[in-house]
């Protein structure tokens, strides 16, 4: 195990991703973010089954940004209830790890 965790959010649209996910990123909670545009999601909603297009965002961050990041995207975030899931991060490239560990941090409230 690592201490590198992924983070998996939908979003309504592309210009939503970018904006969250660029607040993220500019507060070092996330190393990088990829975008993926183009899901179809189909859920329980309501009492009744949705079905949407959406965009999914795959984030990379370390277990020590993971509750503040879920915490400000839920801020960011449109929906009444965002999917922000965590999933750890077993092994990868050890640079990569590295890389992810140093471009993340909670910064100090001043």
């Amino acid at each position: 195990m690592t201490d590198t965790r992924v983070v998996l959010m939908t979003v309504p649209d592309l210009h939503t991703a970018e904006a969250v996910v660029g607040n993220l990123v500019a507060a070092r909670l996330t190393a990088c973010a990829s975008i993926l545009p183009g899901v179809t999601s189909l859920y329980w909603w309501e009492g009744e089954v949705q079905r949407s297009s959406e965009v999914l965002v795959v984030m990379k961050t370390s277990t020590e940004c993971v509750d503040t990041l879920i915490s400000r995207a839920a801020e960011l975030h449109p929906y009444d209830v965002p999917e922000l899931l965590t999933l750890p991060v077993e092994n990868g490239l050890a640079a990569y790890l590295a890389w992810v560990g140093r471009e993340c941090y909670v910064a100090e409230e001043e």
